[in-house]
């Protein structure tokens, strides 16, 4: 694996430590020691989801840029989040925390695209899925060092503000880190985008659209991991419910699960399609719906099912995180990488948003409304499953499409069939060769008819052959007795015809 990615990994184990120091001690030391109200402090913590939004926003489209980046976005990312640990270390009244808040938001909100979009470009093909899956091991082995570091400096009776300094300090050493050991890593051949068509074309994008849907569904169950789950395993089981005690083990469990499967899983699966990946962690997450359920209703016993559950959960994180980061890659043009990871992004907030309220909601509800809420998540992973099961089975017809089209266009060359090869093409297709420009399918025949006209006999081997959404890249040996070269080309297609062909592209 490339050694970028290691180093990157590194440095997000670093920033994760920092982010730890503060994660779940922010609003006690605001309540309990500032003085503010537990009101004021949760409209305070509100306001980094919205600065994050635009900083999503903002990141993918500055991590497609030239002038920035993806290691210009992560720099200012820690940057912006440092200011803001400054803003906290010095917060006594609410308008300095709201700022401190703002800052964060929008500086983690920078970091998801252009991190995500760093690691794409870092790992090849085959290493994405492991490579995706070794960042989210450094982020959830951040949190857990930080967070236990944090609670035994206060057990030690240490100084709240001093967890603001630290943070601030992982996040400057961060950035030192990217700055000296991490290159840009979008590629100077990568066109420039054209910010407005960039959206428009994300976001007209079908399949993407709809999988952004179902990857909602998955951050919303994440969440009531964080949410509903412990309410419901205190509040609500027919066994009594589970003490402070047992539930913190519980927890404990399955973050050490998902630490310890994450990269064996990532290296076990990544010989197997992304749908299918993320379906398999769809059924996971069924099943441990299925058994939080069995956990709620049994009069005895409830820790072996829970610990079902949280194993389920587990094993459904591990999968479902690089499989869905690198399905991303996947299906995103090469220049739009960033705009793309942006609304990937956007998906943990909007998950993050309606998970903790649909869960809230549940909870308050008459135990046997409880107890259905688990069998109705249930539910919705097999809707989901279907979902993805349907958009599997459409890329791949429309794959075979493509390769059929490439296909056809290597025959036709070998048979010198020009009227053959410009019928591939929509009315308006182009063929982009190096200096020249064709355009129209009348053209496109003429051309290539006086082009056949001074050739022998031709031989075409496709050697390779990539489809990603409506475009294909491939590479052919082309021979003839007095030429033999090796092309690569690039095929946008459009409503199953060749729209523009672009022959070695720089």
């Amino acid at each position: 694996m490339n050694r970028s990615v290691w180093v990157l990994a590194a440095g997000r184990l670093l920033s994760q430590i920092g982010t730890g120091f503060t994660l779940f001690y922010a609003a006690i030391f605001f309540v309990n020691e500032v003085g503010l109200t537990a009101t004021a402090v949760g409209f305070a913590l509100g306001s980094q989801s919205l600065s994050g939004i635009v900083g999503r926003f903002l990141g993918g489209m500055g991590a497609d840029s030239p002038r920035w980046g993806r290691r210009g976005i992560l720099l200012l990312s820690a940057l912006i989040s440092a200011l803001a640990d400054v803003a906290f270390a010095l917060a006594h009244d609410l308008p300095t925390l709201v700022v401190g808040n703002l800052l964060m938001g929008l500086g983690v909100g920078l970091y998801w695209p252009a991190a995500e979009a760093a690691v794409a470009d870092l790992a090849s093909p085959t290493q994405r899925n492991e490579a995706f899956a070794l960042t989210r091991l450094a982020d959830l082995l951040g949190l857990g060092i930080g967070t236990v570091l944090a609670g035994q400096w206060i057990a030690w009776g240490g100084n709240y503000r001093t967890l603001f300094v630290c943070d601030g300090i992982s996040f400057l050493l961060f950035m030192v880190l990217i700055y000296y050991t991490i290159p840009e890593t979008r590629s100077p051949q990568t066109p420039p985008t054209n910010f407005a068509q960039g959206w428009l074309h994300a976001f007209g994008d079908r399949t993407f659209m709809i999988y952004c849907a179902v990857n909602i569904l998955f951050t919303t169950y994440i969440a009531q991991i964080q949410s509903a789950l412990p309410l419901y395993f205190t509040n609500f089981l027919r066994s009594g419910g589970f003490n402070p005690a047992q539930l913190s083990g519980l927890m404990t469990f399955h973050l050490a699960l998902a630490v310890v499967l994450q990269l064996p899983i990532a290296r076990w699966l990544k010989g197997f399609s992304r749908w299918h990946v993320l379906m398999f962690s769809l059924l996971l997450w069924g099943g441990g719906f299925l058994a939080v359920w069995r956990t709620g209703v049994v009069a005895t016993g409830a820790m072996i099912p829970a610990l079902i559950a949280l194993s389920f959960f587990a094993l459904g994180t591990v999968t479902y995180t690089p499989a869905a980061s690198a399905l991303v890659v996947d299906l995103a043009p090469e220049s739009l990488r960033g705009i793309y990871f942006s609304l990937n992004s956007q998906c943990w907030a909007v998950g993050y948003l309606i998970g903790p309220a649909v869960g809230g909601w549940a909870m308050d509800q008459e135990p046997g409304i409880v107890h259905q809420y688990w069998g109705g998540l249930a539910l919705g992973s097999l809707g989901g499953f279907g979902v993805l099961w349907q958009l599997f089975h459409t890329i791949q017809r429309q794959q075979r499409q493509i390769r059929a089209l490439a296909t056809a266009a290597a025959q036709a060359c070998m048979a010198q069939d020009a009227a053959a090869f410009a019928a591939l093409f929509t009315p308006e297709g182009e063929v982009v060769l190096k200096g020249q420009k064709i355009q129209g399918r009348e053209a496109i025949a003429q051309v290539t008819a006086a082009y056949f006209a001074n050739c022998g006999e031709i031989a075409i081997t496709l050697e390779e052959i990539t489809v990603q959404q409506n475009r294909a890249e491939l590479r052919w040996h082309w021979q003839q007795p007095e030429r033999d070269r090796h092309n690569q080309i690039i095929l946008d297609i459009e409503n199953g015809k060749i729209h523009r062909w672009q022959e070695d592209p720089p």
